[in-house]
C-alpha cells in the first residue's frame, strides 16, 4: 500500500508541474477575460491533471492523495515565490508594456499572444478609444490591463486648478435593516437620541422602519426607508 501511496503521490507531482508548464504556454488569458475556448481549455487541463495520477484499481485513494499532494505543492509554491525571486519569475508572470508613448508595441502583444481586437476591447472596458491618447498601457500577471492616458487627455481634477477641497472620508452606517449600529454612532460621538430626532425630521418615527441610515464625514445624513414588502418579509422571519 506505501508503495503505491507513494506512486499516485509522485505522478501527482508530475502532473502538478506539467500544469503550471502548460498553463504558462496557454498564457495569461485564462485567468483574465476567459473566452468559451479558453473555459473548455482551462477544464480540460483539470481533469487531464487529475486522470494523469489516477491509478484505477485505487481511484477513491489516488483522489484523496492527489488532493493532499496538490494542496501541499500550492502552499509550498506560493511561500517559495514569496521568499525567492527566481521562483516567483518562474511562476508568475510579469507585467507586459502593450503601449508606450502613445504607439502599439506590437512584438509584446505577439509574445503574450494578444490581438488587436482584444487589446481595442480592454482599452474600451477603460473609457479609452484612441491608442493615440495612451501613455502606456500594461498588460499586468492577473490579466487586466492599466492605462495611463497623456496628460493632456487626463481628467482636471481640484489639485490641478489648486483649489482647496474638503476631507471625504469613508461613510458610517447607522441603521441597517432596521438595526441601530451603536459602534458607529459611539465613534463618531453621536447618541442613539440624536439618530432618532433626525429620522423623525425625515419623517420617520420609528429606526426599525429604516432599511439603511448612514452619515458621512461632512455630516450628511442619508436615509433609505423600508419598502411595504421588505418590511412584510423582514417581520414574517421574525415569527
Amino acid at each position: 500500500m506505501t508503495q503505491i501511496v507513494l506512486r499516485i503521490a509522485i505522478l501527482a507531482v508530475i502532473a502538478y508541474l506539467l500544469a503550471l508548464l502548460l498553463a504558462r504556454l496557454l498564457g495569461r488569458k485564462l485567468i483574465s477575460q476567459m473566452t468559451f475556448f479558453d473555459f473548455i481549455v482551462g477544464v480540460a487541463l483539470g481533469s487531464a491533471v487529475v486522470n494523469a495520477a489516477i491509478i484505477t484499481p485505487y481511484i477513491s485513494l489516488s483522489g484523496f492523495v492527489i488532493l493532499i499532494v496538490i494542496s501541499v505543492l500550492t502552499l509550498i509554491i506560493d511561500y517559495s515565490h514569496v521568499k525567492s525571486i527566481t521562483v516567483h519569475r518562474i511562476v508568475q508572470y510579469e507585467p507586459v508594456v502593450v503601449i508606450e508613448n502613445g504607439r502599439i508595441v506590437d512584438g509584446n502583444l505577439k509574445r503574450i499572444r494578444l490581438n488587436l481586437e482584444e487589446l481595442m476591447m480592454k482599452l474600451r472596458e477603460k473609457d479609452v478609444f484612441n491608442v493615440s491618447d495612451v501613455e502606456f498601457a500594461i498588460m499586468e500577471i492577473d490579466g487586466n490591463l492599466s492605462v495611463q492616458l497623456k496628460s493632456q487627455k487626463q481628467p482636471v481634477t481640484p489639485a490641478d486648478l489648486k483649489m482647496p477641497t474638503e476631507y471625504r472620508g469613508l461613510t458610517r452606517d447607522l441603521v441597517i435593516d432596521g438595526k441601530i449600529i451603536d459602534e458607529n454612532l459611539n465613534y463618531i460621538k453621536l447618541s442613539k437620541q440624536w439618530l432618532v430626532d433626525k429620522l423623525k425630521e425625515f419623517g420617520i418615527p420609528d429606526y426599525k422602519n429604516v432599511f439603511y441610515a448612514g452619515i458621512d464625514t461632512t455630516g450628511n445624513l442619508y436615509v433609505s426607508k423600508k419598502q411595504q414588502g421588505s418590511k412584510n418579509r423582514s417581520e414574517a422571519g421574525l415569527e
